[in-house]
């Protein structure tokens, strides 16, 4: 029994002492929070703070294994971060986020492009329950702001922007990305939401960003908070980054990762690693949504799509969100309900 407990509890603390009872009920009432099962002991972390459990795959991000030191929930990890120092910010200036972002020239940047078609565009897709582009703020100095925000998060964070998934030399190559391998089946995205997909893109390349704002927080650090009122089924952002085999990340505690492709062969599956290249969605906060609370925060949902036969991953609204309100997506879906296969 003694393995049982060493497997799920914390590495570093001190063993704790053999109950005078026969009886081992407390250690088999460890229920995981996420999913309420005590089942798959060997995966199932205790916090080092509160004691809460949970399974490495019932966290989002995910856990390849159990880390071979001290372990926080995401609860007690955001009250005990040690990120205090305000970072510099990402000078406003826009010579430099049009280089930083890639921003095509001559493109008209500051510019919206078609507002009454865009306007009728959603009203059309949201009576479909098709997903919607994002509404950019007018303001191009708002933009210019936003922009700078998230240079600020990357470059306090050494990482480098990016908007689509990479492939890089010793991880997993493009042609392990395929959806056909997902373990049940995915979603096939429609031709409606694909053309609101690549929209977005194009949007952004044309300096027409997102309504979203990265702010420094001294106890969650880095957030995002909605700039202006979005609505329900927009695309808030594609979730990139370094494309590996899961298999590979063992040693790697995850705090950032994300599933991509959850294979039948579990020597198959994928994960997205955006330590060194990603976007905004890395400074986007999970949330414990199998709780009351967490419920209430919750505005995103994570989706993943297969996109011309490979996996992609998004987050979406699942209600309007106000301006000001900061956004948390549902990091420790269950295996079952992640993704969700009918999401529209």
């Amino acid at each position: 029994m003694a393995t049982r407990i060493l497997l799920r509890h914390r590495t570093r603390a001190e063993p704790e002492p053999e109950p005078e009872s026969d009886s081992d009920d407390s250690i088999d009432s460890i229920e995981c929070e996420a999913c309420g099962s005590g089942e798959a002991d060997a995966e199932l972390l205790l916090c080092d703070k509160c004691d809460a459990g949970y399974h490495t795959f019932c966290l989002r991000p995910i856990l390849p294994r159990v880390p071979s030191g001290s372990w926080f929930c995401p609860s007690c990890s955001s009250t005990s971060s040690s990120c205090k120092k305000i970072p510099k910010k990402f000078p406003l200036v826009q010579t430099k986020i049009v280089d930083f972002f890639k921003i095509k020239r001559g493109s008209g940047f500051g510019q919206i492009e078609s507002k009454k078609r865009k306007r009728k565009s959603v009203l059309t897709s949201k009576k479909k329950k098709k997903l919607l582009p994002f509404n950019p703020s007018e303001d191009p100095r708002r933009r210019l702001e936003q922009m700078a925000s998230l240079a600020t998060a990357l470059t306090t964070t050494g990482t480098v922007f990016s908007n689509e998934l990479t492939y890089v030399a010793g991880m997993a190559p493009k042609s392990a990305n395929r959806a056909a391998l997902e373990k049940g089946g995915m979603q096939v995205m429609s031709r409606e939401d694909k053309e609101t997909l690549i929209q977005c893109k194009m949007m952004m390349e044309r300096g027409e960003w997102p309504p979203l704002l990265v702010v420094f927080d001294p106890v969650e650090g880095f957030t995002v908070e909605a700039d202006r009122h979005i609505r329900d089924l927009t695309i808030i952002t594609e979730y990139v980054g370094d494309v590996d085999y899961l298999r590979n990340r063992e040693t790697d505690d995850g705090d950032s990762m994300m599933t991509l492709l959850s294979a039948r062969d579990k020597s198959k599956s994928l994960v997205i690693c955006p330590d060194k290249r990603s976007n905004i969605a890395r400074f986007i906060n999970g949330i414990n949504n199998h709780t009351q609370d967490g419920k209430k925060k919750q505005n995103l949902k994570c989706v993943r799509f297969d996109v011309d036969g490979e996996c992609r991953v998004l987050l979406v609204a699942i209600r309007d969100i106000r301006k000001g309100e900061r956004l948390y997506y549902d990091y420790n879906g269950s295996e079952r309900e992640y993704p969700t296969h009918h999401f529209v």
